[in-house]
């Protein structure tokens, strides 16, 4: 029962802090952190030990699928050099230079337990980073660039970790294995991940074949992948991580949706973005539980001179490393990158200095870091405790909280004015794709309109085909490119918006009065209200997109 309440209290904290983040100047993830850490406080009296496996399992498939899923694949494909350079080189060069300099700082730290914290700390979390900042004020390369890096780096710091922690345990490191190791770990991460979604592919295929299913079932079905993905890959050794990862990104293009019912594509939809939300708010509360009791287990290699100050001035010195380091690799692979095209008579398309610095403030630490961290064995092969792990979990907390208060009080100021005024590419995109979809449905229409049939038929085809074409005709003004053109056509469809909205208020006032007056049931009124319900979503997004 105590867990029961405890999740409901969790579930009830996500709704609220997506209120409240409306009414104070807090980004959601750090609203979210101090709703946890207050939860937690020794006044409520509530803690809770989270498991770091199951909190991996529970928490990370499903929103690393749901990320990899919605990530424009396009860009990423075309930005594949610099998101690998980020997701691949900037983490191996983090862990040596932050493990040495961390090792340097705080000696207490034998040097191979430096680069396990140093791995665990080199994923970045893009989730953080959109809720801090305004995509609109951020240039759309980096953001590209920053969401394909926090997909792919996952796993490479968490792999890397796992080698760096065999390592203290079993006081040897193999540097001819360590390779080998980590790309049978990738290569058999992207086959699980590929394999799950052929198996979802087929059960989807099989069901669609059978006829009549619940459209519940093939749901189900989509919200097992990245749990099926990421465990089949545990099992055999490999990255699960990356094995939810690759589902997400190849879900869209394996045509599975096409073995979906419209009913059933509706709600898979539906239900992961309420999935995402809550899961996204749920982790970052569960975050803030831990820190309290994290933080006030301040260690005594770090305490020795000033309680407060001097683990402040620590984590504050370590978050500072990692800025540095991400700015420096990002320098560098700027300049190789203009390099090349150089040499490749190719135009170069270089990050100037605020953007860099930009890309580098936006690289916060968040939820695979602390899970990682808390995963660490308490004792050795022989019994004996692990080396400085209270102090690598501190750390590893406070460099979490440090790298979202700068990100938070930093980036937004930094990546003001990047961005060029006017209209949007991905808006214009999205203007061009509108028009020549509707000419397409244009031509078709007009098309079988035409086709041979006899009196009445034909002209009753004619005159639905008419009514059809208006309504295309309108969207196509509504995207023309002068401006007189789309503001007569923009207000003629506000119009109509505000019309059917008034048409769809008086459905529900009617239905309601007819339910009440029991000439119809409470089944017939669900029924009724669900498609009163989606032609009102469909009126929401037209109008959100005027």
């Amino acid at each position: 029962m105590q867990v029961a309440v405890f999740i409901l209290v969790v579930l009830v904290l996500v709704a609220l802090s997506g209120a409240l983040v409306r009414l104070v100047r807090l980004p959601l993830p750090v609203l979210q952190i101090a709703m946890g850490a207050a939860l937690a406080w020794p006044a409520r009296g509530l803690h809770v030990e989270i498991d770091p496996e199951l909190f991996l399992l529970v928490f990370i498939p499903p929103l690393l699928f749901a990320d990899a899923f919605a990530a424009p694949k396009r860009e990423l494909v075309a930005l594949r050099g610099p998101i690998l350079d980020l997701a691949i080189g900037l983490v191996f060069f983090t862990i040596v230079g932050f493990g040495y300099a961390l090792h340097w700082l705080v000696p207490s730290i034998p040097l191979v337990v430096a680069f396990a914290l140093a791995a665990v700390l080199s994923p970045t979390d893009a989730v953080a980073v959109s809720s801090i900042v305004d995509r609109n004020i951020v240039p759309a390369r980096l953001m590209h660039i920053l969401e394909g890096e926090s997909l792919l780096n996952d796993a490479s710091g968490l792999v890397m970790f796992r080698f760096a922690v065999a390592a203290a345990l079993t006081g040897s490191f193999s540097f001819a294995a360590a390779p080998l190791s980590f790309l049978y770990a990738v290569a058999a991460g992207i086959l699980a991940g590929m394999a799950a979604l052929f198996v979802a592919a087929k059960a989807l295929q099989l069901l669609n074949r059978i006829g009549g299913v619940p459209a519940e079932a093939q749901v189900l079905i989509m919200i097992l992948v990245p749990f099926v993905s990421y465990l089949g890959a545990e099992h055999i050794g490999a990255s699960g991580i990356l094995a939810a990862v690759t589902a997400g990104l190849l879900t869209g293009v394996s045509g599975m949706f096409r073995f979906l019912g419209v009913s059933a594509r509706m709600q898979t939809m539906s239900l992961w973005s309420t999935l995402s939300f809550v899961f996204n708010g749920a982790l970052f509360i569960l975050l803030g539980l831990q820190f309290p009791d994290i933080i006030r287990k301040v260690p005594p290699e770090l305490s020795s001179r000033h309680w407060i100050i001097e683990p402040v001035l620590t984590v504050l010195l370590l978050t500072l490393c990692l800025i540095g380091l991400r700015f420096l690799w990002i320098w560098i692979g700027d300049m190789a990158g203009a390099m090349a095209a150089r040499l490749g008579k190719r135009k170069a398309e270089p990050f100037g200095l605020r953007v860099r610095l930009a890309g580098s403030v936006a690289g916060v630490r968040g939820a695979i870091t602390l899970a990682g961290i808390l995963s660490l064995p308490l004792t050795l092969q022989d019994g004996s405790p692990f080396p400085a792990r209270d102090v690598v979990i501190f750390l590893a907390a406070g460099v979490i909280i440090c790298s979202l208060a700068i990100a938070s009080l930093a980036l937004p100021k930094i990546a003001r004015g990047l961005v060029e005024p006017g209209e949007d590419p991905a808006a214009a995109e999205e203007r061009r794709a509108r028009v020549g979809a509707a000419n397409a449905a244009i031509a078709r229409i007009e098309s079988i309109a035409n086709e041979a049939g006899e009196g009445g038929a034909v002209e009753a085809r004619l005159a639905v085909a008419d009514s059809i074409v208006a309504g295309y005709r309108r969207r196509i003004a509504a995207s023309d490119e002068a401006d007189e053109a789309r503001a007569e056509a923009r207000e003629a469809s506000r119009l109509e918006l505000e019309l059917r909205a008034a048409g769809i208020a008086a459905e529900r006032a009617a239905l309601r009065a007819m339910f009440l007056s029991r000439e119809i049931n409470d089944h017939t009124m669900r029924a009724l209200f669900s498609e009163i319900t989606l032609t009102e979503a469909l009126l929401k997004q037209r109008r959100d997109r005027k």
